[in-house]
């Protein structure tokens, strides 16, 4: 497709790279990005057709809800045959959660859907902003033979595209805030723009778009610590409704082994519970049995999250839970690569 014919649609949901100020108040007031060629002229010289729909009002990151994602997915689903690729601009701080939710909610996506913030106004002197915009528009047009380059839901930041489920924010700080500990990168941003294709997701027979609209968000994370105490087990685990729970456990997936913790742990999968077992680590991978720490949650019928992040076990959980789907069907989709989302050895 040649660059004229190119269409992107950017959403803007909220956050910091959409916020420009005003030049009388000396505040900071939502940007029009129906103006992004007046803000930001460099896109001019790709030729493409943009289009943007923002959320009034925009949602800080730390509002980010359920509702929001299937807001953003429904604008998907309403314009996909309208557009080449999509832009989410979102505040940083739930943007991992939000671009895992999005790659579960929308299973048969052949487009890219890439999600990028800034830690710094677009209207600032030093934002990271404009080349996280400008770069991600490149990226959601990017064709090869007629067909996307990255057909999958991204995040783009400081130089480096990720695959959205596996990304996890590492930073308040600085201009590099997300990291792919367990996953290589999708593409880096230099003097060239250089994609690693073979890390790219693809999405096989090509499909009409099919959007999950349905989350269950009955579930808990209970992150291990010394100290732990079994009221605080009874307090998180004690939820009437809980489906499941996201235990986040030591190193290579290793917990207590004390009766009073097992009893309970053994309680819960008895009504019912699923239990996931994601590392607290950045990198690495759960391996229940490998120490006789992990083997007793094994036995109890705790599954293992491999290298799941916990962002991408909280979203993919609240899917499958709203599919009507049995226990074991979940339990064995959880240990389903379903979008590139972990690692089995």
């Amino acid at each position: 497709m040649e660059p004229e014919n190119t269409s992107i649609l950017i959403i803007y949901t909220g956050g910091t790279i959409g916020m420009i100020e005003d030049p009388v108040k000396g505040l900071l007031k939502p940007f029009n990005f129906k103006k992004i060629l007046t803000q930001i002229p460099e896109i001019k010289g790709f030729g493409y057709h943009l289009e943007s729909i923002s959320f009034e009002p925009p949602i800080d990151s730390s509002n980010i809800d359920i509702s929001t994602w299937i807001r953003i997915a429904e604008i998907i689903e309403e314009n996909y045959h309208l557009f080449d690729g999509f832009v989410v601009l979102h505040g940083t701080d739930t943007m991992a959660y939000s671009a895992s939710a999005l790659s579960f909610m929308l299973e048969t996506l052949d487009k890219p859907v890439i999600f990028t913030g800034a830690q710094l106004p677009i209207g600032a002197l030093r934002t990271d902003g404009k080349e996280n915009l400008i770069t991600s528009i490149v990226i959601a047009g990017a064709r090869e033979y007629g067909l996307p380059v990255v057909p999958e839901v991204c995040i783009y930041f400081e130089s480096k595209l990720s695959r959205g489920n596996r990304t996890t924010k590492v930073s308040a700080e600085h201009f590099n805030a997300f990291q792919s500990a367990n996953y290589p990168y999708l593409a880096i941003a230099g003097v060239h723009l250089v994609y690693h294709r073979e890390n790219v997701w693809q999405p096989g027979k090509f499909r009409e778009l099919v959007v999950h609209k349905k989350l269950n968000n009955h579930i808990a994370i209970m992150k291990l610590f010394p100290g732990l105490t079994p009221e605080y087990m009874d307090a998180v685990m004690g939820y009437r409704d809980l489906k499941a729970l996201i235990l986040e456990t030591y190193g290579a997936g290793n917990a207590p082994t004390g009766k009073w913790f097992m009893e309970r742990i053994k309680k819960a999968v008895d009504r019912g519970v699923i239990i996931l077992d994601v590392t607290q680590c950045i990198r690495g991978s759960v391996e229940m049995g490998r120490y006789e720490t992990s083997r007793h949650l094994l036995n109890a019928g705790v599954i293992s999250g491999y290298d799941l992040t916990t962002e991408a076990a909280t979203t993919k959980l609240m899917v499958l839970l709203a599919q009507n789907l049995k226990d074991e069907e979940v339990k064995i989709l959880l240990n389903t690569s379903l979008k590139g989302e972990i690692t089995l050895s």
